[in-house]
């Protein structure tokens, strides 16, 4: 019926438990749009922390599952219930990905599963078939796509904008692997340079899977050979840091990848510039909002998100123009200020003092102060004015 309400849709998490940033951004974004209600989780390897993680989250007891082992009984637990997860988001270390999906697709849930898809071809074909027999919906969450430039540039590419496509380059730069961090006990460190955890690649699979999946989402065209090397800069370290490979392209582009974790100074520095006979354009994940683009023999166009009226960036598009990616994070924390200064008050204590940072009554105050000092000056004649 036109106009009605949407449910949301029923769903349930593996991985992702107390402490866990994937976890934790998993869940804003699920509740961000309104369109999802978690039900149930098995967050942990860990039972009691997995059962600690649920409750912290507002799950009954009941529906907090034990341990990633826990799944599979999660899975068959929610597929009989008449109110159970309609879909699972896996989030656990790679190594899992595909029996956790496995186990999903047979009993008939959907799938929403982090990268990588698994730790070898043979799984992925595998989850290919099992999800196309079962007509199940499974995507992956290479997050980047779901920018609004990133949606823009991809349809300016596949309209033509640029051309021939002639030459791609994308890279991803960190340094949080620098040095042997995975040696002080440091969890997510640990499993992305354990190939029992990781798989056989590690910064080719952590964030060398995103720069590849950029490249083909925007420019259209599949990477049909590779010139590659993989390295091992920390002395130790059992899986690479810092991949680059030289590309030869569908149609003829030719290209360069380098994805490192050892690249000192940089933070998430996922880049892609893509040039064609007719125009070129550049994105940097750091400054998410803007898509350059340069028509040959003319002046670069900064071009905004907010501003950019394609389908695909449309419907990325949450904010109006001049709000950056972000505002959301920055709203939800005024949020959890609140609570904090909520709970700190109902236990008589007090509240830390991040919490009392967030603007209170006082600056509401103060705003109005500001407008009626504009105001006066204005009809004063533009003269100097103090607020009251």
């Amino acid at each position: 019926m036109p106009g009605a309400a949407r449910r949301r849709i029923r769903l349930a998490m593996v991985g992702g438990g107390e402490g866990s940033f994937v976890g934790a951004a998993h869940r804003v974004a699920a509740r961000l749009d309104d369109c999802f209600e978690l039900v149930a989780g098995a967050f942990s390897s860990d039972p009691a922390r997995a059962l600690a993680s649920g409750i912290a989250i507002g799950l009954p007891g009941d529906r907090c599952y034990g341990g990633y082992g826990g799944y599979e009984q999660m899975v068959a637990s929610e597929a009989r219930r008449d109110d159970g997860a309609e879909v699972v988001a896996i989030l656990t270390p790679n190594h899992l990905h595909a029996s956790v999906a496995t186990a999903c697709l047979k009993h008939g849930l959907d799938v929403i599963c982090e990268k990588p898809l698994a730790v070898s071809l043979a799984e992925a074909d595998a989850l290919v078939q099992l999800s196309a027999a079962q007509q199940r919906l499974f995507i992956v969450t290479h997050t980047y796509a779901g920018y609004p430039a990133v949606r823009h540039a991809r349809e300016l590419v596949a309209g033509g904008a640029l051309g021939e496509l002639r030459v791609v380059q994308v890279e991803y730069a960190q340094d949080w692997l620098a040095t042997d961090l995975e040696r002080t006990g440091h969890k997510q460190a640990g499993w992305r340079t354990d190939p029992a955890q990781a798989g056989p690649a590690g910064a080719l699979g952590d964030i060398g899977t995103h720069a590849f999946h950029l490249l083909g989402y925007v420019g259209g065209a599949a990477v049909e050979q590779v010139c590659a090397e993989v390295h091992t800069f920390v002395p130790g370290r059992p899986l690479d840091d810092h991949v680059q490979a030289l590309l030869r392209l569908q149609g003829g582009a030719r290209g360069m990848l380098w994805a490192s974790q050892v690249a000192s100074g940089e933070h998430n520095a996922l880049r892609l510039r893509l040039y064609g006979s007719r125009a070129s354009i550049r994105f940097d994940q750091e400054e998410p909002d803007t898509l350059w683009f340069t028509p040959l023999g003319e002046p670069a166009q900064r071009l905004r998100r907010g501003a950019l009226d394609s389908p695909g960036a449309t419907a990325a598009t949450r904010l109006p123009p001049g709000h950056p990616e972000g505002w959301y994070e920055a709203l939800a924390q005024l949020y959890r200020d609140f609570a904090e200064l909520w709970h700190a008050r109902a236990e008589a204590r007090v509240p830390p003092p991040w919490a009392q940072a967030t603007p209170q009554l006082a600056d509401g105050r103060q705003g109005l102060a500001f407008i009626d000092a504009v105001l006066r000056s204005h009809s004063a004649g533009q003269r100097w004015v103090s607020l009251q």
